[in-house]
């Protein structure tokens, strides 16, 4: 069995590390610092290979482009004429473009020394036009990749050097000047025509570049941090402000409180949950109303079962304490004369006297039973048919003026207009006013008086029997309707009443439809009933 119905809800009470803005801000700030330290890593591991990569590309793109305007131009490649300008022009475009020194040049042999290792070479600078002392320097720089082509030395071992890239027509070298300390990339090869290209571009020292671009990426990245944490403060409140009013929603619906209501403004997720929260609000009211009812109503039932069983444990002793008395006195008059207790005959007689006046009372008291048992179950239909109720109630008084005076009481009908006719069971209404009267006679006391008046309203007329003497008990006037129920049992005991003739007038009344009750008056009790007149 669940201890406890109502459910814990957090609302503005959540705690701060347990909040969805606070999660959703953490978590990107971590996301932008995890991108951030992948952007330092990428930029400390790999970006001189890149940088190396791309330089070594674009020497090569250009020396495919230069050796293209070169076999171009025809005049040049036959030997006859000098480059064109055009063709000059193009170099110094394709220069420009790659950020390049580029030359092309070519090489006559002018003389072998026997015995030694040496050569002598004379250049002829074709692009650019070059002064001697840039044509000296350009030597310099070349002569050890010329002398590589007659396998006199590897320039991979020259100190300084590092083969980055060797094709069939043209090699790349890292090198390192020494005379300015810095690193340049150098590509030499031949062209197609014949001539030599040599190409050079600086390869600035990337620490240095990384050391900066990693501190601007420091400086940068704390900006977007908090830069992003001002606008996850921002977000997460627009996130979270309808969350909190849903679960607010939720908690008031947990306490019953099915009037608040989610405005629904959007068509996103939140919308969606806002407009499930309002059926699910509508739905649990008209579920939980729909419960109460039927609670109620099984309330209701279960107070009617424990009712009706109280009302047959009741009526089981009033029936076994009713018949118990007139049976023994049977028993005991029937042995009497069986034994002879008494042999004259006045006694004889008086015992069977008793014997015959018990039964009767037994007999009388069952038909009343099987009466009221017919009536509360249907068996006795009511039948309607029009009558006139003043003759009724005089030929009942009639009947009755025996036993009114052995009473001493006076019975008087007020009525002084003619007949009234109504529609009931005529039968029935006979044994409501039968016994009205005989519970009248036998509580008649006082001035020993009783009236039957007739009052008409509308379409309605009310029969009234007055007695004179002791009221009844406030708490008790609805219960003289319940079958055996005395309010003065002794003398009830006294009359031999059975507490079952009121009982059955309450019941012929509901069978047509029609009101009953009592009322205390100032010198008695009254009791009334009422009949259709319509005409």
């Amino acid at each position: 069995m669940v201890k406890h119905r109502e459910r814990k809800f957090y609302s503005h009470s959540v705690k701060m590390t347990q909040s969805i803005r606070t999660k959703l801000i953490i978590v990107m700030i971590l996301m932008m610092g995890l991108v951030l330290f992948a952007l330092w890593f990428m930029n400390y591991t790999l970006l001189s290979t890149y940088y190396e990569y791309n330089k070594v590309s674009q020497l090569a793109e250009s020396f495919f482009d230069a050796n293209k305007v070169v076999n171009e131009d025809e005049g040049y490649v036959s030997g006859n004429q000098e480059m064109a300008s055009a063709s000059q022009l193009n170099l110094e475009i394709i220069e420009q473009n790659s950020s390049v020194n580029l030359y092309v040049f070519r090489v006559l042999r002018v003389q072998k020394l026997v015995g030694s290792v040496f050569y002598q070479f004379n250049y002829s600078f074709d692009y650019p036009n070059v002064t001697e002392t840039e044509q000296k320097m350009l030597e310099d720089l070349t002569m050890n990749y010329i002398y590589s082509m007659y396998g006199e030395e590897e320039i991979a071992s020259v100190e300084g050097r590092k083969l980055i890239q060797k094709r069939k027509q043209y090699t790349i070298f890292k090198v390192y000047d020494k005379r300015i300390g810095s690193y340049y990339l150098e590509l030499f090869g031949g062209l197609d025509s014949g001539s030599f290209i040599y190409l050079r571009t600086n390869y600035q020292s990337m620490q240095e570049n990384i050391v900066v671009f990693n501190r601007f990426i420091g400086y940068a990245g704390l900006s977007v941090l908090l830069l992003g944490v001002i606008l996850m403060v921002f977000i997460g409140n627009s996130f979270a402000k309808p969350i909190l009013q849903i679960t607010d929603i939720a908690k008031r619906m947990s306490e019953l409180d099915f009037d608040v209501k989610y405005p629904v403004t959007t068509s996103d997720e939140i919308g969606v949950l806002g407009g499930s929260i309002n059926v699910l609000s509508e739905t649990l009211e008209t579920t939980i109303s729909e419960l109460k009812t039927a609670n109620n109503e099984l309330q209701k039932d279960i107070e009617n079962k424990i009712q009706i069983d109280e009302m047959r444990k009741e009526f089981l002793s009033n029936v076994s304490h009713e018949l118990k008395t007139p049976i023994a006195l049977i028993q005991g008059y029937a042995e009497g004369l069986q034994d002879n207790i008494n042999e004259d005959k006045e006694s004889r007689e008086f015992y069977c006297e008793v014997i015959i006046d018990e039964a009767k009372k037994m007999n009388k008291m069952v038909k009343k039973l099987l009466t009221l048992n017919q009536i509360e179950f249907g068996k006795d239909q009511a039948a309607f048919e029009r009558f006139d109720i003043v003759s009724l109630i005089r030929n009942v008084m009639q009947s009755a003026l025996l036993l009114a005076g052995q009473k001493e009481a006076e019975m008087s009908f007020d009525q002084e207009y003619g007949p009234v006719y109504v529609w009931a069971d005529e039968y029935m209404v006979e044994e409501v006013v039968t016994n009205y009267i005989s519970n009248a006679i036998n509580h008649v006391d006082y001035e020993k008086r009783i009236t039957v008046s007739l009052e008409r309203k509308q379409d309605t007329v009310r029969v009234s029997v007055f007695n004179s003497g002791n009221q009844i008990p406030e708490e008790d006037l609805e219960k003289v309707w319940i079958k055996f129920y005395k309010v003065d049992k002794a003398r009830t005991r006294e009359y031999g009443g059975s507490g079952i003739g009121l009982s059955i007038v309450k019941a012929v009344m509901d069978s047509m439809n029609q009101k009953c009750g009592v009322r205390n008056l100032e010198h008695g009790v009254e009791f009334w009933f009422e009949l259709d007149c319509r005409n």
